[in-house]
């Protein structure tokens, strides 16, 4: 009985999940991010990005349970430096892609180069799919915003906001690694179009307009 009165009904949990699953699945710096990993360094590397995505998913949630999302709400100067922050994240990743294509090695060698620096560094994916989720101000007021809806008011909301993004956290895995799978398998595909580094210009570019439109965002 307890854990059932811990859950949001099942008819609203259903919904819940199928509204996370169209959200985690539709694209964005954090698939963006993913499907780059994947295809420079393979999918183990990108669970590593993805791990430390949804970690940022975890405290996003926290903070917005704390509720800084009323903090952005009310304050002008807050929601600016977060959203300007974000941007200049994204914006330097984009420029960081370019910047590694511009002097790629060629071939075998270019794989040889990219695996060493990950494999002596990995906690470096991590840490970028953190700040990709920390840096987007979109994630925290699309958590405070769609969470209370499916909370029942009739039951303790903490565990019920915890289940909720559990639920999130693991649906967004599930969306990362999907796109990471499919990414290594078009890298197979198309060898020859990854060793003359374009994915990274086009993955650099998206970041840089991921980021140009966060500038454009306004507080609700």
């Amino acid at each position: 009985m307890r854990s059932t009165l811990a859950m949001p009904s099942w008819t609203t949990y259903l919904l819940f999940i199928s509204f996370a699953l169209a959200a985690s699945f539709t694209p964005g710096p954090a698939v963006m991010l993913s499907i780059h990993n994947a295809m420079h360094h393979g999918w183990r590397h990108a669970i590593l990005s993805s791990l430390g995505n949804i970690t940022g998913l975890l405290v996003l949630a926290t903070l917005s349970a704390l509720g800084l999302n009323a903090i952005l709400q009310t304050s002008e100067l807050a929601f600016t430096v977060v959203k300007f922050a974000g941007a200049a994240y994204l914006i330097w990743l984009g420029v960081q892609q370019w910047r590694h294509a511009a002097r790629r090695p060629d071939g075998a060698q270019a794989k040889t180069v990219q695996t060493a620096d990950v494999a002596h560094k990995p906690h470096k994916l991590y840490v970028k799919g953190l700040m990709v989720a920390l840096s987007n101000p979109k994630a925290i007021v699309f958590i405070a915003a769609l969470f209370p809806q499916f909370l029942t008011a009739s039951r303790p909301l903490g565990p019920q906001y915890l289940a909720l993004t559990l639920t999130f956290m693991a649906i967004s895995l599930l969306a990362l690694s999907t796109y990471a799978g499919l990414a290594v398998l078009a890298r197979k595909r198309l060898s020859i179009w990854f060793a003359s580094g374009w994915p990274q210009r086009v993955s650099g570019s998206v970041f840089c307009a991921f980021g140009l439109s966060l500038l454009r965002l306004q507080r609700v």
